[in-house]
């Protein structure tokens, strides 16, 4: 991680602050680098990641050169920025991280924060080197993964061709609302004036909001349980766990919309939909088998249960397993292991390295 990026990454202690105003200046001051991407913008709870790793790899497949922007990292920050599937070189991610440090001292926005104002988070300068990287690249399509929320997320300055919604849980109550509804809310601000809009398997609450958002936006709203189902699935995806098959079906929809919409040099033909992109997606963290351990990121209610009905599917009996767990402070952490308890035999908690923990 380059020097400048690395102070940032020390300033998330401080919290997160949703808005528009400072990266949009910023990207502004950059030449709005967003405005030459053609994205697709996912939101939502849980699922997204993976529907981005689905989209990107059947693109791939497809023989559609792509850009794919995610969050957070496993083991490097590269890994957020891929091109054909592939992270950033550190030469790349350094030169464009430097010419964001750049244009903030320029602007009298010292990478070192000695108390000068408007501060650019971390998450936002890594938003803008996305961008500048990816319009350098210009790719046929960006796939893009909101933050946090939507409305208010750094990512959500970008030109969508396509907006999907995943499914939508409590998570992040504090900034986003505390029912699922509110979130909805939140989520469905990625949807643009005309831009198509596939929403993931849904609450109906949550399927008015994000269709009535659509509507008032003159968006077409898609649903993806009426464009595709499991059983154009192929037998050989790659992912794990009941929660991926529902993410897949997001995907499927997704492509199928975009057929519909894109010019005929960027159009994902029907090769998107055979079985060879989907045996080929890697979304490591996610019911990751890994020897005798799986290996699992669920941090918010909705997917603790999700992940318990995979456990159950592979065969998991009651008090039957060990489980290691870290969490971040602002997680519903009661909730998710009482969730787990009924297949956990013994508990291990530990202190993750964020600053959160």
């Amino acid at each position: 991680m380059t020097r400048f990026l690395a102070e940032l990454a020390e300033r998330r202690r401080f919290g997160m602050k949703p808005g528009l105003d400072a990266i949009s200046s910023l990207c502004a001051a950059l030449g709005n680098p967003q405005e030459r991407l053609r994205a697709i913008h996912v939101a939502g709870t849980n699922g997204k990641g993976a529907v981005c790793a689905i989209l990107d790899a059947a693109l791939r497949s497809a023989g559609i050169h792509t850009a794919r922007y995610t969050s957070p990292h496993l083991l490097a920050l590269n890994e957020r920025f891929c091109l054909d599937g592939q992270p950033l070189s550190d030469e790349t991610l350094e030169k464009h991280a430097k010419t964001v440090e750049d244009m903030l001292c320029q602007r009298g926005l010292s990478p070192e924060f000695r108390g000068l104002s408007p501060e650019i988070t971390f998450f936002e300068a890594l938003t803008a080197v996305a961008f500048l990287a990816f319009s350098e690249a210009k790719p046929d399509f960006a796939i893009l993964e909101c933050g946090l929320g939507g409305r208010l997320d750094a990512t959500n300055i970008c030109k969508p061709t396509l907006c999907v919604i995943t499914r939508i849980g409590l998570d992040h109550c504090d900034w986003l609302g505390d029912t699922v509804e509110k979130i909805a809310i939140e989520k469905a601000g990625i949807i643009k004036p005309g831009v198509p809009v596939v929403l993931g398997r849904n609450e109906s609450s949550v399927r008015a909001v994000v269709e009535a958002k659509a509507a008032a936006l003159g968006a077409t709203f898609h649903y993806a349980p009426d464009l595709a189902n499991e059983s154009e699935i192929p037998a050989d995806f790659s992912l794990a766990g009941r929660f991926n098959r529902e993410n897949a079906v997001t995907a499927l929809a997704a492509l199928k919309t975009l057929s519909r919409i894109t010019t005929p040099a960027c159009n994902p033909s029907s090769t998107t939909l055979l079985p060879s992109p989907f045996s080929k997606v890697v979304w490591p963290g996610r019911f990751q088998r890994v020897r005798n351990f799986i290996v699992d990121g669920a941090h918010n209610p909705p997917a603790a249960e999700a992940l318990v009905a995979t456990l159950r599917e592979d065969g998991c009996t009651d008090h039957s397993l060990s489980l290691i767990a870290g969490f971040c402070g602002d997680k519903d952490v009661d909730r998710v292991l009482s969730t787990l308890a009924p297949v956990v035999r013994r508990a291990f908690a530990v202190h993750t390295g964020n600053p959160r923990s």
